[in-house]
């Protein structure tokens, strides 16, 4: 393949117009926040995100290279096709369900990050611990999709695949670095818009091609496979459920969609966001369908391409690249290659910034120093950003099953975080003991399930399961809803069992170790009032965006029951006058 100098000057075009979005978005936030609340500017962006922009980066956070490409390949799978392209229905019903159920009293509460009601209710250890999946997923998310780009940009362009993900998480990386969430969603507008045009664009110059047959003919009928819409093997059903769930449930605790959520100007803003969102899912997923449905239909022995085609050469990950580059004229492929790389920078930058958010307020500042100064926690923002940035670059270049990691660690998401979730703004009476059970538990269950990315043999053989060609066992029962059912009762059945144990005097006052019952003015208990110290809660959504002092710090609290002795203790009373 030649080096085309046209397509390397088209994306170095394209990334400094996105660099000078990202640093005028920067100069914006350092104009529009005081030096008292620049951490908090960069975390939620000051809380004044409007629709327009906001809506454009919580779709752009979902709607990332893996999106596009994921979507085109299952589309393009034989046997699988638009029946197993989950992403689009699974992740747009992912965000109507957090904006109905779960936006408004994260908004309405005021919390900078999603694991403030976990540290707040179960304490700074707990909320140590869920950072740790937290952590992964949006670590190796990042690590994926730098890893797709590589791939994608080496496939048009013919330029060394490390020189291309070094130079894009560099990019991302800075503007991040500098301007926060206010770059990040400004950055996402130009990035959303130019992967919209960019696919839109190429689609009928690909559809239009001699060797591209009618794609409402291949729908049903085979012709150079089987037809693209795909089918559901019986016994496949109860996977495709348990991978439709994941997808569903498991996008809702994520950093970075509730730092949207959070970056509102009022809890019915955040809703709004998230509807808008999951519309704007469905409409950028259909290029992406249609790129697969072409790549399905092309008959690639009368292309430069040649034979065999990419399923036979394990090239379907690549389908959507080798469609812009083999069955488009060179310019337009350009403009396809900008969209793929607007898509993976615009979750890449999320993923980074989401990290960083959550290390250093849940980690750094509530756990560690909670006297810190605004400056001091800005600093640490940034070290992080850059850290993290570079660690998700070292892990595309390095980690061979960066994918399977990714895999694995949104299952934790989705087994260990989002039954806490529920718990802790829904079930009134879980403590520590039971979030704590309810974890190990959920680890247990699905790191015995194995994990076919990363070679793990399972340890526990449900119903139905069968060795693939690399002798690895594949699990056909659902074990990863089970997993995260299992999670979430046992959370619920322990609390209320050691709130039982405790409050009866089965158990003495002493063996209450983690102060979650029976101690109740304990330091772990004053540590969770930094939460409302100062002006880190926006008590009412229709309040002014900037933070003031207002009511008691029990009604700030999302589950007042677990801490309604607040007002009576001279304590905090004394706080709360400082």
């Amino acid at each position: 393949m030649a080096f085309h100098a046209e397509g390397l000057v088209a994306i170095i075009v394209f990334y400094l117009a996105i660099l000078a979005v990202g640093i005028w978005a920067a100069w914006k936030t350092k104009n529009t926040s005081s030096e008292g609340d620049r951490s908090e500017a960069i975390i939620v962006g000051g809380r004044d995100i409007g629709l327009l922009v906001g809506g454009f980066t919580m779709t752009a956070t979902w709607v990332g290279g893996g999106y596009i490409n994921g979507t085109a390949e299952a589309v393009y799978v034989p046997g699988y096709g638009l029946a197993w392209a989950q992403a689009p229905i699974g992740y747009s019903l992912s965000l109507i369900l957090g904006g109905l159920f779960f936006a408004k009293p994260m908004r309405s509460k005021g919390y900078v990050t999603m694991l403030d009601p976990f540290q707040q209710l179960y304490g700074k250890r707990m909320g140590g611990l869920l950072f740790i999946p937290a952590l992964m997923g949006e670590m190796f998310w990042a690590a994926a999709i730098f890893s797709a780009l590589g791939a994608t940009i080496s496939v048009i362009i013919d330029i060394n695949v490390n020189i291309s993900v070094i130079i894009s998480a560099l990019i991302a990386t800075m503007y991040t670095l500098v301007g926060g969430l206010y770059s990040v969603a400004y950055t996402d507008v130009v990035q959303l818009f130019c992967i919209f045009l960019g696919l839109w664009i190429s689609v009928p110059f690909a559809m239009s091609h001699p060797a591209v047959t009618d794609i409402g003919l291949t729908a049903v009928s085979k012709v150079h496979q089987e037809p693209w819409l795909g089918s559901i093997n019986s016994l496949d059903i109860y996977t495709w459920l348990d991978n439709f769930l994941l997808l569903t449930l498991g996008g809702i605790p994520w950093q970075a969609y509730f730092q949207r959520v959070l970056s509102s100007s009022s809890a019915t803003y955040a809703q709004v966001l998230s509807f808008l969102a999951a519309f704007g899912c469905l409409v950028m997923a259909l290029p992406a369908v249609l790129i697969g449905a072409i790549g399905a239909s092309t008959a690639w022995n009368e292309t430069a391409y040649g034979v065999p085609d990419p399923m036979t050469k394990k090239e379907a990950d690549m389908i959507l690249p080798i469609v812009l580059q083999y069955l488009c004229p060179v310019y337009i492929s350009f403009f396809g290659l900008g969209a793929v790389s607007a898509a993976v920078m615009s979750s890449a930058d999320s993923s980074i910034l989401s990290a960083s958010s959550m290390f250093a307020r849940n980690i750094y500042q509530l756990s560690f120093r909670q006297n810190a100064s605004d400056r001091e926690i800005v600093w640490v923002m940034r070290i992080t950003v850059f850290l993290f940035g570079a660690s998700a670059t070292a892990m595309a270049l390095l980690a061979s099953s960066v994918y399977g990691l990714w895999y694995l660690s949104s299952d934790l998401v989705y087994i260990i975080i989002f039954p806490q979730l529920l718990c802790v703004l829904f079930i009134k009476g879980t403590n520590t003991y039971g979030a704590i059970a309810g974890y190990l538990f959920g680890l247990v269950l699905r790191i015995t399930g194995g994990e076919p990315y990363l070679y793990l043999q399972p340890l526990i053989y449900y119903p139905g399961c069968y060795p693939d060609e690399n002798n690895i066992y594949i699990q056909r029962f659902p074990f990863k809803t089970l997993a995260m059912l299992t999670s979430f009762f046992t959370n619920i059945i322990v609390s209320y069992l050691a709130k039982y144990l405790f409050e009866s005097g089965t158990l003495p006052p002493k063996l209450d170790f983690l102060d979650a019952v029976v101690a109740r003015y304990s330091r772990e208990h004053m540590d969770k009032a930094t939460l409302v110290k100062s002006d880190n809660i926006v008590l009412n959504e229709l309040a002014p965006v900037n933070p003031r002092h207002s009511l008691t710090l029990s009604s700030t609290f999302t589950n007042k029951e677990a801490f309604n002795y607040v007002d009576s203790s001279p304590e905090l009373s004394n706080t709360e006058d400082n």
